[in-house]
């Protein structure tokens, strides 16, 4: 490989990477209107509209439609989020006094044993306390970071729904802006790469999107059957959660259960680990076969790319590695990157 086509994949890494950080509205607003370009040509080729005409209606459909979504579901999961939040440091505060109770009421048992034993015991339990007070400290933090950041989601999501209407009606002028920039017999090529892009980027969102929508249904309903309170919000909370390929479903429901198991609810505990198994064991079931149909790459590619994002640029690489694979992947199948290793 030619110094030129590594200064190139370089310079595509990087354009990826800027535009999942601070170019992240136009990426969606874009990823928006290619999935609406279908639904614009159509009003073009049956109403005989202009694409100006054509793209604002399906623009304006799509604009009322997230919108009202964000009513109908958004507000009520928000103020049960809110409340929720508001009430974790509580919960960490009396799991904090009910760490400091079993600290005095075990001493008597554990007194008489060798005194390096005793000092591990109790150098566990302090460190355990100061944890819970750390998490404590964290959360009025996030909580903190949560409110301050409302007017820049608000700004986000403006900028976002504008750029959904500036690229469905430039969207034909941007693609042949991109294929200018390619030798004339080279142009095919790259036409046939984004073709097998768009595919492969909209099977991944939708597998991302079925999977979470059904982990999503799948909590929610565990939650209600075990009485929690703000079953939505925490749901929600679970499938943000489990989109990161390290913590998953475990990190907030096995140590939540295993909280309420030593305080003293049963029920509420085993259930909580209950439903975490049930989610772990639907996803490994139906994750593969998802992801491969939508995506066309394995199962074991999928999770090393995750991994290896997720590792290298944090949340964001959770996105980005699979993508990588994605763009790689069609660029094989549109010609590229034939060349054999030859001994």
């Amino acid at each position: 490989m030619s110094i030129r086509s590594v200064i190139f994949i370089g310079l595509g890494l990087l354009l990826l990477y800027l535009m999942f950080t601070v170019g992240l509205p136009f990426l969606l607003a874009l990823i928006i209107a290619i999935f609406l370009e279908p639904l614009s040509g159509l009003l073009m080729n049956r109403f005989k509209m202009n694409r100006l005409a054509a793209s604002t209606i399906s623009s304006s459909l799509f604009t009322l439609g997230f919108l009202g979504l964000i009513v109908l579901l958004g507000i009520k999961i928000v103020a049960e989020l809110i409340a929720f939040l508001d009430r974790v440091p509580k919960y960490f505060t009396d799991g904090n006094d009910f760490i400091d109770k079993l600290m005095v009421d075990g001493r008597s048992l554990y007194q008489s044993l060798p005194p390096d034993a005793v000092a591990t015991i109790e150098d566990f339990l302090v460190g355990l306390t100061k944890y819970i007070e750390q998490l404590i400290g964290t959360l009025s933090k996030t909580l903190l970071a949560f409110a301050t950041g409302l007017p820049n989601m608000f700004i986000f999501f403006i900028v976002f729904l504008v750029a959904v209407y500036m690229f469905s009606f430039s969207l034909n002028t941007l693609k042949a802006s991109v294929l200018s920039l390619f030798e004339e017999n080279s142009r095919p090529q790259v036409d046939q790469v984004l073709v097998n892009l768009r595919k492969s980027i909209f099977g991944f969102l939708r597998s991302q999107f079925i999977l979470s929508a059904l982990t999503y249904i799948i909590s929610f309903v565990g939650l209600l059957i075990l009485d929690i309170k703000y079953p939505m919000a925490i749901a929600f909370l679970i499938i943000i959660v489990d989109i990161l390929p390290i913590l998953g479903t475990g990190s907030v429901l096995v140590p939540w259960g295993s909280y309420l198991i030593i305080t003293g609810d049963m029920f509420t505990g085993f259930g909580l680990i209950v439903l975490f198994l049930v989610i772990t064991v639907f996803r490994r079931i139906i994750e593969p076969k998802i992801l491969g149909d939508a995506v066309g790459i394995g199962a074991l590619p999928a999770l090393i790319s995750l991994y290896v994002g997720f590792k290298l640029v944090g949340v964001i690489g959770v996105f980005l590695g699979p993508l990588v694979v994605i763009i790689y992947i069609a660029a094989r199948q549109a010609g590229l990157f034939q060349k054999r290793i030859q001994l």
